[in-house]
């Protein structure tokens, strides 16, 4: 469509039509947006403001924008367009910088929020990967977390569930119940020191033993021996109590510093 001089057009018609306007020839209104040219170029068509760079895109230009790729609105979340207009729309937009994550890829559960563009402000990890520096990193797990006890992503301690206590991963050693405790004292559970087991943790350990082998077997381990463990409860009549591993049974032990049992460790608070 060709562009038409509005200058002329006032001066021998006295009024001029323009988008939705109808003004006198001697109106001093000479603002481009409020007179209707609110679009920046029509490329093609269109009509300009005699007052300024301003166009008015109605009519028949619409579709001459849309054939030359003025097709996007740009009015999402956190979009812009990019450029001039064309009877309002845009060729191409763009998104506010925040929005750089794909959020796909090991270790990613999804991404958080609306996407522009495809890509989020921040994304979700799956289990065992936390977001760190802009990506899913892996987690290196220190401490109580469900089942397990870890220090710096290693399994130093299980329980099974139902149980209130870790257990250390590996037996101590075959010992005197004075070695026992001392030795059971250095155990370390990624800064938490290990105690010998009073008979109750030990009664529980017989009682989840099953559980218990399983997941010292599943995460590098040693399996509770068939034989009796010390415990650090005792009887003032017959002396420490020990708990078989075979039977459950319980029996006392009062030559603490010369009869042998086994150890394991347990961590009973954290």
């Amino acid at each position: 469509m060709q562009k038409i001089n509005l200058y002329a057009g006032m001066a021998v018609a006295g009024v001029v039509l323009v988008p939705q306007i109808l003004l006198a020839a001697e109106c001093a209104v000479t603002d481009c947006s409020l007179l209707g040219y609110t679009d920046s170029a029509c490329p093609g068509s269109g009509l300009k403001c005699p007052f300024g760079d301003g166009w008015y895109c109605g009519g028949g230009a619409a579709e001459d924008c849309i054939k030359l790729g003025y097709d996007k609105e740009c009015n999402g979340v956190g979009e812009s367009g990019n450029g001039e207009t064309c009877n309002g729309k845009y060729q191409s937009c763009s998104c506010e910088a925040i929005y750089q994550y794909s959020c796909s890829g090991t270790g990613y559960a999804g991404g958080l929020g609306i996407a522009c563009g495809g890509k989020y402000t921040q994304c979700s990890c799956s289990a065992g990967y936390e977001w760190k520096g802009g990506s899913c990193q892996y987690k290196i797990l220190n401490g109580a977390q469900g089942n397990f006890y870890y220090c710096n992503g290693r399994v130093v301690g299980v329980r099974a569930s139902g149980m209130s206590f870790y257990v250390a991963m590996q037996d101590l050693g075959y010992m005197t119940w004075s070695e026992a405790v001392s030795t059971c004292s250095s155990y370390a559970f990624c800064g938490r020191r290990g105690v010998l087991p009073q008979k109750s943790h030990m009664e529980d350990v017989y009682y989840y033993k099953s559980q218990l082998n399983s997941l010292l077997s599943a995460n590098g381990g040693s399996q509770l021996t068939n034989s009796s463990y010390w415990t650090y409860t005792s009887n003032p009549s017959y002396g420490w109590y020990t708990v078989n591993m075979s039977n459950g049974s319980v029996s006392y032990n009062g030559n603490n510093d010369y009869s042998f049992e086994y150890v394991r460790s347990v961590l009973t608070s954290w």
